[in-house]
């Protein structure tokens, strides 16, 4: 595989583990580049929150790490990138509503560049309106999103992931491996034991 450049959009209280802990960064030198939040620069801090299944009705919210942004969102040209991640958590249900965030979703849409989005990032996919005849999953209770957008809600075990042609989705965290996987194959990525 060639090297990829990918774009992650952030914002404050996105889930820990899907903005940084299990997705390969670019500190690391692998091939996830730029994570850029709306209204901050390269240098900046992101909060973030680690949720978790508790026994409860829905997941638990924790404080999570900061971490530096390596890009200034305003920069951000989605021609330079080959790919989106969208993480979840929190975020998405306010950097949805930022003109610029949808722009960008519909950008690698239209370019039928790969998407991956984890959670509530169908919350953004949705917004944008990309999701029509599309199937998606994502945190049960934005399936009705998904729905509302014209998309089909695949409601799948928190461990599982899907692949819709470019558009990548999971559920929650416990679908890392599988949704990490199934977003590799999307960008052409071969890996050999």
């Amino acid at each position: 595989m060639s090297k990829k450049s990918i774009l992650m959009l952030v914002g404050d209280y996105g889930g820990r583990l899907r903005s940084h802990g299990s997705i390969p960064s670019a500190e690391h030198g692998r091939p996830y580049g730029p994570r850029g939040l709306p209204g901050k620069k390269s240098g900046e801090h992101v909060r973030t929150a680690i949720h978790d299944f508790e026994g409860d009705q829905t997941y638990s919210e924790k404080r999570g790490h900061n971490f530096a942004l390596n890009a200034t969102f305003d920069q951000v040209k989605p021609e330079d990138y080959d790919a989106l991640v969208i993480p979840g958590g929190r975020a998405p249900e306010y950097i949805r509503l930022i003109p610029r965030v949808i722009e960008l979703v519909q950008h690698f849409s239209r370019a039928n560049k790969p998407i991956a989005g984890i959670c509530h990032a169908a919350q953004i996919l949705a917004a944008a309106g990309v999701l029509q005849g599309r199937k998606c999953s994502a945190y049960p209770a934005v399936g009705p999103d998904v729905a509302q957008a014209g998309g089909t809600y695949v409601n799948l075990p928190m461990t599982e992931a899907i692949a819709d042609g470019n558009l990548v989705t999971a559920p929650a965290w416990p679908a890392h491996p599988a949704w990490l996987a199934k977003f590799l194959a999307v960008l052409g990525t071969r890996i050999e034991l």
